[in-house]
């Protein structure tokens, strides 16, 4: 049994992962998913990891799943302590001293229309989930966006990749290059757009757990 302690992206919350949860459960493993204190103005990228590692505990066999903005956090979970796999779904990949803030300016990201962010993050997630999302949208405090990111590599960790092939916030073409040009790897893909595990919690469940079987 491995334990996945799920990390929210950029105004999410550990309600971004209950439909994935039961999912996990339900395949005979454990789940950790919590609220990083991404709104307190006292609260660095550490303290984010710190909220997860405590709530971690004890448990074993540690699977970090960091989604989007929590990329920024999920390999300092892992630099906190041991963990067996680290995956990236559609995730932002940090560079040594890099903010946050200048991430999209570092990569090319370019620009997108945020006027309709349904139609950008969740366009193929149910229509009341989708705005239940965004009712539950948190904000950043300055802290958590423009803190230098404190390692000075990567985490020695095994890393895998999850890229949306229908992602219209994250293009895939963009992504794979930030993926080979940061991780130096090929990125797996799952259907979807921004948020699989809103969209396809069952699908993400298959390969999150494939990935401790060689399946994925």
């Amino acid at each position: 049994m491995a334990t996945f302690a799920l990390i929210h992206g950029g105004g999410g919350s550990a309600w971004d992962w209950h439909l994935l949860e039961p999912e996990l459960r339900g395949r005979g493993h454990d789940t950790v998913a919590v609220d990083l204190p991404v709104e307190d103005e006292s609260a660095s990228l550490f303290d984010c990891a710190d909220t997860v590692v405590e709530a971690v505990g004890d448990r074993g066999d540690l699977v970090v799943v960091a989604h989007s903005w929590g990329g920024f956090v999920g390999p300092l979970v892992c630099a906190r302590r041991p963990a067996g796999l680290l995956v990236m779904v559609t995730a932002m990949i940090p560079a040594p001293g890099e903010r946050p803030a200048d991430w999209w300016r570092n990569t090319g990201f370019g620009h997108v229309d945020m006027t309709d962010p349904i139609g950008l993050f969740l366009h193929d997630v149910p229509k009341e989930l989708a705005e239940e999302s965004l009712a539950r949208s948190r904000s950043h405090a300055d802290k958590a966006m423009d803190e230098p990111w404190p390692l000075d590599g990567w985490p020695d960790v095994p890393t895998k990749f999850l890229l949306c092939t229908d992602d219209r916030f994250f293009a895939p073409g963009f992504m794979r290059e930030v993926v080979r040009d940061r991780l130096g790897v090929t990125p797996d893909e799952i259907g979807g757009s921004h948020a699989p595990m809103l969209a396809r919690p069952a699908e993400l469940a298959d390969r999150l757990t494939g990935y401790l079987t060689g399946r994925s």
